[in-house]
């Protein structure tokens, strides 16, 4: 029976199948774990009140309880503590986020549970997130509107001034970077401008008047802006709050500086639940700030999804029309079975590698010629000759080209002979053939090698390193200046952003859970893109599927 079971092939069915299951499973739970970690931080934890006192002087400590640990009795022995009247051979200790780091040597510190005298959680305690300097934790005293100290619900005064201040500081931001920087935009390209026509003795007399006149009305328009964006940070500095924090001391908060304010050891279910989509929100819609460990992530995010489009739009045709001819035209001989060959030994170079050719052949050498031919009077700063997002493009288009070509043609060669004999033999050219019958047909293998080369160069890094990604980008490569699409500029990347995080941050602690974060969304971001393919793969295929009958 045993052997006849095995001969009927049901253990290699069963093995197979435990294999997949188990494979999935732990896919899935590779996600939910970094989900969790990643995710669980936007939550609004309970602030708690430690009075300490034992190994350390008697203090209060206020913060968020970030961590917990087990750790041998002997280790801290080992640092000259003395625990020799407790029986436990290990002890639990707390890491707590204290904020405050501007009046603290540590924005988190290790507490142990022997040194705990007391732990509270008053629902005064407030948390204000800043836009430097990280949270600040502690009790509100005063609210000061315009000069004046507020007495009657001053909470709900406070919610409303911080509001406020957010308001204006938004509407501060998006003068100077909206009107203000296309103005200096425009200065810039005068600049250029005239050092053009000097630079080919053009530059008459009318000329200069020209410039000099459009020059002098940016300016004006220029003086304009500038009162109304210092007015409005003047605005956005009328209000302070004063708050207790937990070394005893009242310090002055102004009021431009804070982003939100909460109280989440007063807060119901419903509320933490509302200000975990709030903050869930900032994350993926605000800018990175404080060496990244602070603030959101939209840049890195855009950065991606625009590299990877154009990239798409790059790979797409010079992968199709190589696998056609290869499959359609090219002769079979060994010239076309090396070039096969190559095509797929290609798929295994290390993508490092194809970060220095782009570096050396993009950046260098075609965009340095760019810069020579075209932008001479851009001289010695580079325009193409430095690293952007387009040589990124080129760059990950030539890393992914392989999966593309084999994918194409697999799509090709699963196509019958039949169908190609029966177009021409009803009178149709061979390109006729290809483009109203072969491609449509192949298209849903198309969109698999998109599919691939999406996935792929989503998660890529080290090349990037190399052709366009920084830590911080100023502008990104789309705004509303001409020409609108800037494919010269450098860009952030998420799979960078949770590089740079985890290991150049100089706040590990509070940088780990933000790479867990980035990393779920960046795995989100690619299956979002893989799915978009998979729907236009299998709407293809639906569209197309009358052709194989």
């Amino acid at each position: 029976m045993v052997k006849q079971w095995f001969k009927s092939g049901s253990p290699w069915i069963w093995m197979t199948g435990g294999a997949v299951s188990i494979s999935l499973i732990s896919v899935l739970g590779l996600l939910a774990m970094i989900a969790w970690k990643g995710l669980s931080f936007f939550w609004p934890s309970e602030v708690v009140q430690l009075e300490l006192q034992g190994s350390v002087a008697k203090q209060t400590v206020i913060g968020e309880v970030y961590d917990r640990e087990l750790v041998a009795k002997s280790r801290i022995e080992a640092t000259g503590v003395d625990l020799s009247h407790y029986d436990k051979e290990q002890l639990e200790r707390l890491l707590i986020k204290t904020g405050n780091r501007e009046y603290v040597d540590l924005d988190f510190r290790w507490v142990l549970e022997t040194d705990i005298t007391s732990r509270t959680a008053p629902a005064e305690l407030a948390v204000f997130e800043r836009s430097k300097n990280g949270n600040f934790y502690g009790y509100v005293e005063q609210v000061i509107k315009d000069g004046e100290v507020i007495t009657d619900n001053k909470i709900e005064v406070l919610y409303d001034l911080v509001d406020r201040a957010v308001d204006l500081n938004d509407q501060a931001l998006d003068l100077q970077n909206g009107e203000i920087g296309h103005i200096n935009y425009e200065l810039e390209r005068l600049r250029l401008k005239e050092k053009a026509y000097q630079l080919d003795n053009e530059l008459t007399d009318e000329r200069v008047a020209e410039l000099a006149q459009t020059r002098a009305e940016l300016r004006a328009e220029y003086a304009v802006l500038e009162k109304q964006l210092f007015a409005l940070r003047k605005e956005a500095k009328r209000d302070q709050v004063t708050v207790k924090d937990m070394r005893g001391e009242v310090v002055t908060l102004p009021l431009y500086q804070v982003l939100d304010v909460w109280f989440p050891n007063d807060m119901g279910f419903f509320a933490k639940l509302g200000h975990y989509f709030v903050q869930l929100g900032k994350f993926v819609a605000d800018d990175p700030r404080e060496a990244n460990t602070e603030g959101g992530v939209f840049p890195a995010i855009f950065g991606t999804v625009f590299m990877v489009l154009l990239m798409a739009v790059i790979v797409t045709p010079f992968g199709v029309v190589a696998a056609i001819y290869l499959h359609e035209y090219a002769a079979k001989n060994a010239v076309t079975k090396m070039i096969r060959i190559a095509v797929i030994n290609l798929a295994g170079v290390p993508s490092i590698v194809y970060g220095v050719f782009g570096l050396g052949f993009f950046v260098y050498m075609l965009g340095g010629s760019i810069d020579q031919l075209f932008y001479p009077e851009s001289s010695p700063s580079p325009v193409f000759g430095t690293p952007g997002v387009i040589w990124s493009a080129l760059t990950l288009a030539i890393l992914t080209l392989p999966v593309v070509i084999v994918s194409t043609e697999e799509g090709l060669s699963r196509i019958p002979s039949t169908v190609r004999h029966g177009s021409l033999a009803l009178g149709a050219t061979k390109a006729e053939t290809l483009w109203r019958i072969i491609i449509p047909m192949a298209s849903p293998a198309i969109m698999t090698g998109l599919i691939l080369a999406v996935a792929r160069a989503a998660g890529e890094v080290a090349p990037l390193m190399l052709v366009g990604v920084v830590k911080m980008a100023p502008t990104l490569p789309l705004d509303g200046n001409f020409p609108y699409v800037h494919l010269d500029r450098k860009f952030m990347h998420l799979g960078f952003h949770i590089y740079d995080v985890g290991f150049q941050s100089p706040n590990v602690e509070a940088a780990r859970p933000l790479v867990y974060a980035t990393a779920f969304l960046l795995v989100s971001v690619i299956i979002a893109l893989n799915i978009t393919a998979i729907g236009i793969r299998n709407h293809l295929r639906e569209k197309f599927r009358a052709l194989e009958h």
